[in-house]
């Protein structure tokens, strides 16, 4: 495709554009007053129109299908879909000229330069409350105002690292602020995943109309970072600090973090000690330089500040005071954050920095002042109002939208509290197309720009998140409200240079075989990933068995093999054979709400990935997405007839099962989170198969051939037995290739010796005379099943059981769970940190 220009553009909104006028209004983005394209989309709407309109849908459809694939997900508290709900990105980005966006992005700069004096005054002298250019109630009562944060001097001076503006365009064209976001702001990680998939799907478009790109804001950013660390550190560690994976973004948390090379972290991954950060990991503890937190203010500390939080970490207030840890942004930078500051911030920027505001704020009154209190009143019905100090949950209310009695119950509220209270202009604000499915519809925007530290000034993000209403007449810009968002294409003049954040080093990099640290909950996660996908694996395998026979009617003439495996799947020991019995397993197994089925394995498998997104490969989540489809497509039937299909659904899920298990572990490097994730999986496989054993074999039935050859198939051990023994079964050989085969992958002695070989290699006190406690108990535990005599094992009591295997399979499940126990109280609860594996130069704490 040639590259064309405007000159040979008609100016009509056809084509891909057909039938779209904006609002009656006439204030849209994309189109003129009268209908026709607005300048600088007529290359983009053109490019479209070259695509055909088939291919614009196919190219949504493959966007769509990138996010699911992705993962890329936000969570909206109550939505049925709940953390799994997928982004919402339109195909249609929002389009701004280079001109334009130059003026707004100086006005940003001055604005953060601004706040962040603001800031260093507010926790310093408060020469702006003492000569009454701010209210002092909007200080020290605002719940934002860290009275412990007080006088504490951030590096540098600097308190803003990451700033971020909410803007909305007026009725005259330009754009206003209409809140600051000061304290931890959002969305960065999501505008640079809209461009990548964007791009992505419109490579031809995207090129051609010159969009300028996102990665020199995230190269200014770290670079900031880093220079915030303590002078005397040369390779400062920077830690991304997160709520953890119910945060409604927690997808960005853990993008960014390995997009820009940092380890994510959580609150009780960090403590303090002698007044100096640390992260916990496998090694012993290993210092933090810089915080770029995602957790709010008070929730920081619960020692100095909100007690009650489990999110932040103790001590964390008088590290920072002392000077011993950076925290982006400032500990106490959310004061900014009430829209009351809005109205008195061109008079405090005179005083500051003897300038006018160059971006001013959507027009904000706070009820706290007579004569605005006065004129709020008087025009209730046409102002949207605000808590002046946000919580929350807490949303505007519109007066426009009330009725002559909400407008009094209002009234009174304001005049009860006034202080309490903000208002703001009702904005009638310009709108943007927004693709659904065949057509295009006109819905309200804000624009959230970002600013990161530059030096002693700011750089500018040249694009940022566009959010979208969900409904052309909503009033509220929320993504929990249902709304979606936008790309945001900054139009340089020209071609434009390409930019990443891999740049080339200017001196050779030492070679490295090492990953970093692994901090004790990472090794946790990966732990009881570990267990859990074996466990899931090990649930269908015996659900795929048992399924097979339900609706099978000449296997399922087997009562007993059918009891056996009910009870190894669900602890039942007697299933009805009647019509309805595989329609009543089938709810049983695939309950949602059961503790024991395979919905409960299957749910913490997911659970776990998403905490572990940082450390997980692209298509080792895409196979669990596929997983989690088939599951839910098999949902949609289930009411109908629960039977048709559950036998297909359950072999795909032991395919897709033995993919993610494949996948995930060859894409790690062979270290230690390697070594505790197949840790994992092997104790959990050993003691699925013990199960097994002890569910089909200790009692005795009369079909026990049958049951014999079940237990082979669902230990994937079938070939291998028919082999040395052809058709011949016993319970001897059985027991013998499943428990005491070091040869074979699936048996349970072939699991400890490679549990064996895993715990020699784990960080350990070296100077230690004896093996530690966990290793002797699987050393004695393979030597027991090597000298263990199977056949003996394998005697029918007069009770039709057999004791001695019963009482074999229970030891190796007891030793294997007390080995759990002990790697959990040396590893993951850190109640020993000093290691062999603490490297030179780091602090060797207890």
């Amino acid at each position: 495709m040639t590259t064309q220009t405007t000159d040979n553009i008609t100016p009509s909104a056809g084509g891909f554009a057909t039938g779209y006028a904006g609002r009656e209004s006439g204030r849209d983005e994309m189109v003129e007053p009268d209908g026709s394209l607005r300048p600088h989309w007529r290359m983009f709407v053109n490019l479209l129109d070259d695509l055909g309109p088939e291919e614009i849908p196919r190219r949504w459809e493959q966007a769509r299908r990138l996010i699911r694939e992705n993962g890329i997900t936000h969570n909206v508290y109550g939505d049925p879909k709940g953390l799994d709900r997928p982004w919402n990105l339109d195909l249609v980005p929002l389009l701004v000229t280079a001109g334009e966006w130059r003026e707004v992005s100086e006005a940003l700069v001055q604005r953060a330069t601004l706040l962040d004096m603001l800031m260093a005054d507010l926790y310093g002298p408060a020469r702006c409350v003492t000569e009454g250019l701010l209210p002092p109630e909007l200080l020290y009562s605002n719940p934002g105002f860290l009275r412990a944060c007080h006088g504490v001097a951030p590096p540098r001076g600097q308190w803003l690292h990451l700033y971020a503006a909410d803007l909305v365009r007026a009725t005259d064209g330009r754009f206003r602020v209409l809140s600051d976001r000061t304290q931890a702001p959002s969305g960065a990680g999501y505008s640079l995943e809209n461009r990548i998939v964007l791009s992505g799907v419109l490579p031809a478009v995207f090129r051609q109309c010159n969009v300028q790109r996102l990665a020199p804001f995230f190269i200014a950013l770290r670079q900031t970072l880093v220079s915030l660390a303590p002078a005397s550190r040369e390779n400062p560690r920077v830690v991304l600090l997160t709520p953890g994976p119910y945060n409604e973004t927690y997808f960005e948390h853990a993008y960014l973090a390995r997009y820009l090379g940092y380890t994510l972290v959580q609150g009780n991954d960090l403590t303090v000690r002698e007044g100096r950060v640390y992260l916990k990991t496998l090694g012993g503890l290993q210092r933090v330089d810089v915080i770029l937190r995602r957790v709010d203010d008070d929730y920081c500390d619960p020692l100095e500040l909100y007690q009650h939080s489990f999110l932040g970490v103790p001590g964390l207030v008088e590290a920072v005071r002392e000077g011993n840890v950076a925290v982006a942004n400032a500990l106490g930078t959310g004061v900014l954050q009430t829209p009351a500051f809005l109205c008195f911030l061109p008079e405090i920027c005179r005083r500051l920095l003897g300038e006018e505001l160059k971006l001013p704020s959507v027009q904000t009154w706070w009820c706290g002042e007579a004569d605005s209190r006065r004129y709020v009143l008087e025009n209730l019905s046409r102002l949207v109002i605000k808590p002046a100090f946000p919580t929350p949950g807490s949303d505007p209310e519109f007066g426009e939208e009330m009725s002559s009695g909400q407008l009094e119950q209002l009234a009174a509220r304001i005049a009860a509290r006034p202080e309490g209270f903000v208002a703001q202009e009702h904005i009638e604000s310009h709108t943007a197309p927004v693709l659904l499915n065949d057509h295009m519809e006109a819905r309200r925007f804000v624009v959230r720009a970002y600013l990161a530290a530059d030096g002693t000034s700011y750089t500018a993000m040249p694009g940022g998140l566009t959010r979208v209403t969900a409904a052309t007449d909503s009033l509220v810009v929320s993504l929990q409200k249902g709304g979606g968002s936008k790309d945001t294409w900054v139009l340089a003049d020209g071609p434009v240079g390409h930019s990443t954040l891999l740049t080339t080093a200017t001196q050779p990099v030492e070679l490295s075989r090492g990953g970093g640290d692994l901090p004790s909950r990472i090794a946790d996660d990966l732990f009881w990933l570990g267990r859990y996908v074996q466990r899931a694996e090990a649930d269908v395998r015996v659900a795929r068995s048992l399924f097979t026979r339900l609706v099978d009617n000449v296997r399922a003439d087997s009562p007993g093999t059918v009891n056996a495996l009910a009870t190894t799947l669900l602890g039942r020991h007697r299933l009805r054979l009647d019509e309805g019995a595989a329609s009543t397993m089938v709810q049983e197994v695939f309950n949602p709400a059961g503790y024991a089925s395979l919905r409960s394995s299957i749910g913490h498998v997911q659970g776990l990935v998403r905490a572990l997104r940082d450390r997980v490969s692209a298509d080792a989540w895409r196979i669990l997405q596929g997983i989690e489809r088939d599951l839910s497509d098999f949902d949609s039937n289930i009411q109908d007839d629960p039977v048709v299909g559950v036998v297909q659904l359950l072999n795909r899920l032991t395919i897709g099962f033995l993919a993610f298990d494949g996948v995930l572990a060859e894409s790690m490097t062979r270290g230690q989170a390697w070594r505790f994730l197949d840790i994992g999986s092997r104790i959990e496989r050993a003691i699925a198969i013990a199960r097994l054993v002890r569910s089909t074999l200790v009692k005795v039935v009369p079909d026990e051939p049958a049951l014999l050859d079940a237990a082979l198939e669902i230990a994937d051990s079938s070939l291998t037995y028919r082999r040395r023994y052809l058709t011949q079964l016993e319970a001897p050989a059985v027991v013998d290739l499943l428990v005491a085969d070091e040869t074979n992958p699936r048996a349970v002695a072939f699991q400890i010796a490679a549990i064996e070989q895993h715990l020699s290699n784990l960080p350990r006190e070296a100077s230690h005379p004896q093996r530690s406690p966990h290793r002797q108990t699987i050393l004695e535990l393979r030597t027991r099943l090597r000298l263990a005599d199977l056949r003996a094992a394998c005697q029918i009591s007069p009770a039709k059981t057999r004791p001695e295997l019963e009482s074999l399979m229970n030891e190796i499940i007891d030793r294997l769970e007390s080995v759990t126990e002990r790697v959990s109280q040396i590893y993951f609860s850190h109640a020993e940190v000093s290691r062999s594996l603490a490297g030179p130069g780091e602090e060797g704490i207890k």
